[in-house]
């Protein structure tokens, strides 16, 4: 795949579509992210998308800001990251502003709470394909089934926080590299 060059209006008008189309956070916008930057535009591969959304999960704030700054810079510098991230969130800004408001006042409402239900349901489901993508490439070898493995029943059993997890893994990915690199 030929990576594309981006303008900044694409950049602003892609991530304003993902920002206005993704209910559920960052792990829902995984495969309009993908459909988007990947197959539609050829700004990035596939394992760049993966690399972005782990740096954006590691970084402070929100995964889906974090991902579109990083892939606006790698397209345009600055400009562009600034003009995806004000695509990204946008329609957030737009649209809490106008139902923080309302909201209050239908909230007990039992079709707003049914609507709400299963938007939760379809954010599951979104977040589950992503989880399964992501696996296929993230999923390679023994060490990294072993690190998935450690990592889901850790955090299950003990409600682990990022702050712990992700810099075990870290550690864990720099020592299986080094071990790959000795017997190489």
């Amino acid at each position: 795949m030929k990576k594309r060059e981006a303008s900044i209006w694409q950049l602003y008008l892609t991530f304003l579509k993902i920002g206005g189309l993704t209910f559920g956070g960052g792990y829902a916008m995984l495969p309009m992210l993908q459909r988007e930057v990947i197959d539609i535009h050829h700004w990035v591969t596939e394992e760049e998308v993966l690399d972005i959304y782990a740096i954006g999960q590691c970084s402070p704030g929100i995964i889906a800001v974090n991902t579109a700054t990083m892939i606006g810079y790698r397209k345009r510098g600055i400009p562009g990251a600034i003009a995806a991230t004000l695509g990204e969130v946008t329609p957030s800004l737009v649209i809490i502003t106008m139902l923080a408001t309302i909201l209050l006042q239908v909230q007990d409402n039992q079709w707003v709470q049914r609507a709400f239900g299963g938007i939760r349901v379809a954010v599951c489901a979104l977040i589950t394909q992503s989880v399964i993508t992501l696996s296929k490439k993230s999923l390679i070898d023994l060490p990294t089934v072993l690190l998935y493995l450690a990592t889901v029943s850790l955090t299950l059993a003990f409600s682990l926080s990022p702050l712990v997890v992700v810099p075990f893994a870290i550690l864990y990915g720099l020592a299986v590299q080094r071990i790959k690199r000795r017997k190489a």
